[in-house]
């Protein structure tokens, strides 16, 4: 069974804010301030349902030379003031890292009393009221590009965490492709899961019989979904057999009359979702859906799905035709593992 805090991992960092100062956790029964970007207004709101916390969305907008705005209205300073601020944001597309950065910035600001501003307006500067922002990522751009496949590239997924981790003093990311890629942030980071969420649905509107890993870097997510479901479960291995041609090949398949849900951690072009329900209908499948925590969705993927699967399930860590999982109340126990060990 997949639920609560087992499914939230912390990285063993020191607990300590980038200025040196202790972090501390919400005072009993107050209510930490939920800001969102303008690419995770829903899920956050989620998170703040949730947790019985405040929402309060950035106001952003773009120059007419795409350059981006955020900022933060005077009557919700004193909430940003006041107890540990949870950020949602997504750093995809490239313009969310930046939105990102800028709202971190800003809330620093306003945690340190710096209030100068040219119109003049309001105080001018107010006491520093020490760390306490907590990013919270429900999907991490640049993710899959946590190794160095040719010399002389970049492993993007650690640069931008290195980026991010030096704006705030904890991170939170929902269903990272690669976790191990982000171990040696000086904040501390928690991993969190909507496999349970995902789970629930399936097990609420499919009712699978069978759950399948379309290749072995899901094993760990669609076993840890048949097991909350209590059914079969299986991998397909992939086999290349020149440059353009991957066969998947299935392990210990059993499906024939059987319902079957593939799940991954993100679906993009849909071709591996394709091929594997190509290989399961092969094997007597009588129903196919596909379920994953982020809907990328990219070059028509929604399409060319619908004429493979007969359902496509995902949260709505990136807005899409597709979000109908929760994904708020997984980001919720990230951030609950952060505070946990919070003085």
């Amino acid at each position: 069974m997949i639920t609560g805090r087992s499914q939230v991992r912390v990285l063993p960092r020191a607990l300590q804010s980038l200025h040196g100062k202790a972090l501390q956790a919400p005072a009993e029964g107050s209510h930490v301030a939920v800001v969102s970007s303008s690419n995770a207004r829903a899920i956050a709101e989620e998170l703040a349902s949730s947790l019985g916390w405040a929402h309060i969305p950035a106001e952003s907008r773009r120059f007419p030379d795409t350059e981006g705005y955020v900022r933060m209205p005077e009557e919700h300073i004193e909430a940003i003031r006041n107890e540990p601020v949870v950020v949602v944001s997504n750093t995809f597309p490239d313009a969310g890292i930046v939105e990102t950065l800028l709202l971190l910035d800003l809330i620093r600001d306003l945690r340190a009393g710096r209030m100068e501003n040219l119109r003049n307006i309001g105080p001018q500067a107010m006491d520093d009221v020490g760390t306490g922002v907590i990013l919270a990522i429900p999907y991490y751009g640049y993710a899959r590009q946590d190794k160095r496949f040719k010399p002389g590239e970049p492993i993007s997924a650690r640069a931008i965490g290195r980026l991010l981790a030096s704006h705030c003093d904890a991170m939170v990311v929902l269903d990272l492709h690669a976790p191990a890629v982000l171990e040696d942030l000086p904040v501390p980071v928690a991993f969190t899961t909507a496999m349970p969420e995902l789970a629930a649905h399936l097990q609420d509107t499919v009712q699978p019989d069978f759950v399948l890993s379309p290749d072995k870097g899901a094993i760990d997510r669609a076993s840890a979904v048949a097991e909350a479901i209590g059914c079969g479960f299986s991998y397909l291995e992939k086999t290349r057999i020149d440059a353009r041609t991957i066969v998947h090949k299935a392990k210990d398949l059993d499906v024939d009359g059987k319902v079957v849900a593939i799940v991954d951690d993100m679906i993009a072009t849909g071709g591996t979702i394709c091929r594997a329900a190509d290989a399961l209908r092969a094997q007597g499948a009588t129903a196919v859906h596909a379920a994953c925590c982020h809907g990328l969705f990219t070059g028509g993927a929604i399409h060319r799905l619908s004429s493979f699967v007969d359902g496509v399930h995902a949260t709505g860590s990136l807005p899409n035709p597709r979000g109908v999982i929760q994904g708020g109340p997984a980001l919720a126990r990230g951030v609950h593992s952060i505070l946990d060990t919070w003085t």
